[in-house]
């Protein structure tokens, strides 16, 4: 009895150990590492869809009708997604997904970026993985095809913009450009480049955004379309601003300076010359000699915004130019700069920036060891900050100091 009962424990202990073996052995050994299949390349068939469209196409009126349903389709997703049910929702959609196929391209591709969104925004990544998927190969399809359909390519284009992949997105739009330049169509051309552009920036890819501002640019040129001009090498401005690209940044706010001044438009212009001047100051780091173009540039600023009585800007290039004046130990030009910011902060009626400015010329007598005269300067400096209430304790401090200090 015994030994029948280790014969019969045997027995299972073996069949157990062999079934999953053969298990194993009964699959090809690519399928034991494969992940299931996306839920939008399932071809299980649908109630939805009649059989034997090999043979005969959906008419017309069954695409009408499958459009509604679908549409009800996507009505009972959303609310399923209200409800808390996220997994169930995009069972409907995934199912809503595979049957927009029978629709065509456009509609496909329309309804994955939609549902696409949604999927993004609920933090449904292998939803965004699955859709992305999806139009890649709709893409590589139409690339096949040489598909001429501006229509069907923007909408991909948008698609891949909302699953947020930068780099496929551009490669569409590169493709719409080759073809509306094609057809020699300016505007599209235009508006093509425009998506472009704003898809480098808002990824922060600065290089190839500059490369696409710089076409926008070379079109509103050969237009002599001033505005867009203007308007382009703001942008550029701003970009080789973000990527520190001084030189570059330079030369840009230079053909700024030079549109406005044939414009005889002077209004931009010593804001446009103070952030020359920075980018100078900048490249001065690596290459001294440019210490004088900043200089320079300063200069110009504070001039030009003082005839245009644009006082609050001349303060502002007269302070840049005091620091730098500072950081080359020129305290005689630095001291004498900070009388005319006096003057210029006095014309703007700006009572905090006349206390700064007076505090600067304390400290700078300082650095001369005339505490004497530094004393006099935050004596004034105190006078108006009891008028704003505000660093009293500060320029009382300083007094204290200075009063106790042998002359």
């Amino acid at each position: 009895m015994l030994q029948r009962l280790n014969l019969i424990v045997t027995t299972v202990m073996f069949l157990h150990l062999c079934i999953p073996l053969a298990m194993a052995e009964n699959k090809k050994p690519e399928q034991l590492d494969k992940f299931p299949p996306s839920p939008l390349e399932i071809t299980t068939p649908d109630p939805l869809i009649r059989g034997g469209l090999d043979k005969q196409p959906l008419t017309r009126e069954e695409m009408q009708k499958l459009e509604i349903s679908l549409d009800e389709l996507n009505q009972q997703a959303v609310v399923t997604l209200q409800g808390g049910d996220k997994e169930k929702a995009f069972e409907i959609w995934n199912r809503e997904l595979r049957l927009r196929r029978f629709l065509g391209l456009l509609a496909e591709v329309e309804a994955l970026s939609r549902i696409g969104a949604i999927a993004w925004n609920e933090n449904q990544r292998q939803e965004v993985k699955y859709i992305t998927q999806r139009l890649q190969v709709i893409e590589k399809q139409i690339l096949t095809q040489k598909s001429t359909d501006l229509e069907l390519w923007r909408s991909l284009g948008d698609g891949y913009q909302k699953m947020r992949v930068p780099k496929l997105a551009v490669g569409v739009y590169q493709q719409i450009l080759t073809l509306v330049r094609q057809q020699n169509d300016t505007n599209a051309e235009l508006e093509t480049l425009k998506t472009i552009g704003e898809i480098h920036l808002s990824w922060f890819d600065y290089s190839p955004a500059a490369s696409t501002y710089q076409e926008l640019l070379n079109l509103a040129q050969i237009k002599n379309d001033k505005l867009d001009e203007v308007a382009y090498l703001q942008q550029l401005v701003y970009i080789y601003e973000k990527a520190k690209q001084h030189q570059q940044g330079i030369n840009v706010l230079n053909n700024l300076v030079s549109l406005y001044t044939d414009e005889n438009n002077l209004t931009q212009v010593p804001s446009l010359k103070i952030a020359i001047a920075s980018n100078y100051q900048s490249l001065s780091q690596e290459n001294p000699n440019l210490l004088q173009a900043a200089f320079n540039n300063y200069q110009e600023a504070y001039t030009i915004a003082w005839q245009l009585q644009q006082y609050v800007t001349a303060s502002e290039a007269l302070q840049k130019l005091i620091t730098l004046y500072r950081s080359q130990n020129q305290i005689d030009e630095a001291l004498q700069t900070s009388q005319i910011l006096l003057e210029t902060e006095k014309l703007a009626t700006n009572v905090y920036g006349l206390m700064q400015a007076y505090d600067q010329i304390g400290e700078l007598y300082l650095e001369r060891q005339d505490n004497s005269k530094a004393l006099t300067a935050f004596q004034k400096g105190l006078e108006l900050a009891q008028q704003l209430k505000h660093e009293e304790i500060y320029f009382t401090q300083k007094i204290d100091t200075l009063s106790k200090a042998k002359f």
